[in-house]
C-alpha cells in the first residue's frame, strides 16, 4: 500500500506540518503551561488564585484597572502573608520581607535586582543602575542630600515656599477655594527643578503646570500600561514605539528637554548648592558622567516632588476630616512658634505630634502604594528557608501591607497615636512601615522630604484655617493607583487666622 506521506505534495505536507505545529502550540499554551504552573513549577506551593497562577493576564488587568492595591490586599486577606500573584511573582506583607527581599547582601552575594519590567532599562540612573555602578552613583549623589547641604539649600527652597504662601494668601483674601493638590505639585516641582536642573519650572510664577512636568504624569499612566504589557509579552518596547509614534515623540521630547536643562546648568558653571553641583564637581575624578547626571536628575524630578506633594495632599484632607487631630497638631505649632519666620527645616524637628501625623498619613496612603518589584538572580535564592528560582519577581506592596489586619490594629483608621506609644497599638508591626523603601537602594531624599513636608504643613497650620469644599469631602472615595496615586482636584477653603501683630 502506498505511503500516506508519499501521496502528499510538498506544499500539502508543509501545510500539514504547520497546522500540527500550530495545534501543538495552542495545546501547550492552553493546557501544558497551566498544568506546569499549577503542579510542577517551583512556586506551586505558594497560595493564591489559580487563574493568577497560570497566566500573567489577571495581574496585568488588575494593574491597569486602578484598583490593584485593593486587589492585592484582598488576596492577602484570603491567602495570608505570601501570595502567588502570577506564574512567576510573589507578593509579601510581613515585616521580615523587607530585609529578605531588599536588604544588604554580603560581599559576593548577588542582590535581587530591580525588575526591568517596572523600571525599564536605564543603566545610568540612580534608581535603576546595576549594582556595580549604583554604589558609585549613590555615593556621589548623596553629597547633595547631606545635612550640611540641606542647610545650604534651605534659602533656595524657602523662596519657593514663600511664593507658594504668597499665592495662598492672595486667593484666601479673595475668598477663593484652591485646588490644593495642584498647588502642592507646583511648589514641589519648582523646588526640585531648582535643585535638580538649576532653575525652577515656573509653576508658581505662572500659577500652572509646566508642559514638561505635565508630560511626566502622562508618561506615568502610559508607563503603567507598559509594565503590564511587558509582563505578558516581554520586551516589546521597540515594537510599541514603532506602532505608537506619539509615545516615541513624547519620550524623545522628554529626554531632549532633560538634556538641554543639564547642558545649560553645566555650561553656567556656577557653584550653588544644587544636585548637579554635587554630581559634577567632585574631587579626584569622582564626578558622574554627563549621561549619569542627566538620567539621575530626570529621576530626581519625579521622586523628589511626587512624594512630598502626595503626602501633603493626603494629610490636608485627613486633617480636614478629623478636626480634633487638626486642633492638636495646630496647638503644637502654636506652642512652638509665635513668628512664621521661625518655622524652618531645623525648628520643625521639634514637632513630634506632627511627625506622627505625617507617618500615619503615609501608612494610610503611601506615596508609592504598589510594589517596586525585585527579581531573583539567575542562580536563584533562599527565601524564608525555601528555594526561589531565578527570574521570579518579589514585591512588597505598601498600601496592602499597611492595611493588612495582621500588621496594624484599626488598619483603616487615622490614628497618629499609634506612633507615640499608645498601648492600644502595642502589637502593631511598625517595622513593616518603610515608606521610603529599605536597604542600600532606599530613598536618598528621605530627610529632605520630611523637612519640606513638616515646614510646609507647619506654615499652613500657622497661617490658615482649612476646610474642604463640599465637592471634595469624598475625595478619598475610589481613588485609583497606577503605580502612583491618580489624584483628582481637591478644593480647600483657606481662611487667614486672626493673629496679633508679629514681633
Amino acid at each position: 500500500m502506498p505511503s500516506l506521506v508519499a501521496e502528499q505534495s510538498p506544499a500539502e505536507l508543509g501545510r500539514a506540518v504547520a497546522l500540527f505545529a500550530a495545534a501543538f502550540s495552542v495545546a501547550y499554551y492552553a493546557v501544558g503551561r497551566p498544568i506546569y504552573y499549577l503542579f510542577f513549577h517551583p512556586l506551586r506551593q505558594y497560595p493564591g488564585p489559580k487563574l493568577w497562577a497560570i497566566s500573567q493576564i489577571p495581574l496585568a488587568l488588575s494593574n491597569t484597572s486602578g484598583n490593584h492595591h485593593k486587589d492585592i490586599l484582598a488576596l492577602h486577606k484570603k491567602f495570608g502573608d505570601i501570595v502567588r500573584v502570577s506564574p512567576t511573582e510573589l507578593s509579601f506583607v510581613q515585616p521580615e520581607a523587607w530585609k529578605a527581599v531588599q536588604g544588604h547582601r554580603r560581599n559576593g552575594q548577588t542582590e535581587n535586582g530591580k525588575d526591568w519590567r517596572v523600571y525599564g532599562r536605564i543603566p545610568d540612573a540612580i534608581i535603576s543602575a546595576p549594582r556595580e555602578t549604583h554604589g558609585h552613583i549613590r555615593r556621589v549623589v548623596s553629597h547633595g542630600f547631606s545635612a550640611k547641604r540641606m542647610v545650604e539649600q534651605q534659602p533656595l527652597i524657602a523662596k519657593h515656599i514663600d511664593l507658594f504662601f504668597d499665592r495662598m494668601r492672595a486667593r484666601a483674601s479673595q475668598g477663593e477655594a484652591v485646588d490644593i493638590v495642584a498647588w502642592y505639585n507646583y511648589t514641589t516641582f519648582d523646588i526640585i527643578g531648582d535643585l535638580a536642573f538649576g532653575e525652577p519650572f515656573g509653576c508658581l510664577e505662572q500659577s500652572g503646570m509646566h508642559h514638561w512636568v505635565a508630560t511626566i504624569f502622562q508618561r506615568l499612566r502610559e508607563g503603567n500600561a507598559l509594565i503590564s504589557l511587558r509582563k505578558i509579552f516581554g520586551d516589546i518596547d521597540s515594537l510599541l514605539m514603532t506602532l505608537y509614534p506619539p509615545g516615541l515623540r513624547l519620550t524623545l521630547e522628554h529626554e531632549g528637554f532633560a538634556r538641554a536643562k543639564v547642558d545649560k546648568r553645566l555650561a553656567a558653571g556656577t557653584q550653588r548648592p544644587d544636585f548637579i553641583d554635587s554630581m559634577a564637581n567632585r574631587p579626584k575624578g569622582d564626578s558622574l558622567t554627563k549621561k549619569q547626571i542627566t538620567q539621575t536628575a530626570d529621576v530626581l524630578i519625579l521622586a523628589g516632588s511626587e512624594t512630598t506633594a502626595t503626602v501633603l495632599s493626603f494629610v490636608t484632607h485627613l486633617l480636614c476630616k478629623h478636626p480634633a487631630i487638626m486642633a492638636k497638631v495646630r496647638a503644637e505649632v502654636d506652642d512652638h512658634f509665635t513668628r512664621e519666620a521661625d518655622i524652618d527645616f531645623t525648628s520643625v524637628q521639634a514637632l513630634k505630634y506632627m511627625l506622627a501625623v505625617l507617618d500615619e498619613t503615609m501608612r494610610l496612603f503611601p506615596a508609592v502604594p504598589s510594589a517596586l518589584a525585585r527579581t531573583v538572580p539567575a542562580e536563584g535564592t533562599q527565601l524564608f528557608g525555601t528555594y526561589i528560582p531565578g527570574g521570579v519577581a518579589l514585591g512588597i506592596h505598601q498600601w496592602p501591607a499597611y492595611h493588612y489586619p495582621g500588621n496594624f490594629a484599626k488598619p483603616d483608621e487615622f490614628c497618629p497615636e499609634r506612633w507615640l506609644g499608645d498601648p492600644e497599638f502595642a502589637n502593631d508591626h511598625r517595622e513593616i512601615f518603610q515608606p521610603f523603601s529599605h536597604g542600600p537602594r532606599d530613598c536618598i531624599g528621605k530627610n529632605l522630604a520630611y523637612a519640606e513636608m513638616r515646614t510646609i504643613l507647619a506654615r499652613m497650620l500657622f497661617n490658615f484655617d482649612m476646610a474642604l469644599e463640599n465637592r471634595s469631602r469624598e475625595w478619598l472615595a475610589d481613588l485609583k493607583t497606577f503605580q502612583l496615586w491618580d489624584k483628582p482636584a481637591m478644593y480647600v477653603k483657606l481662611t487667614p487666622r486672626q493673629r496679633g501683630a508679629e514681633a
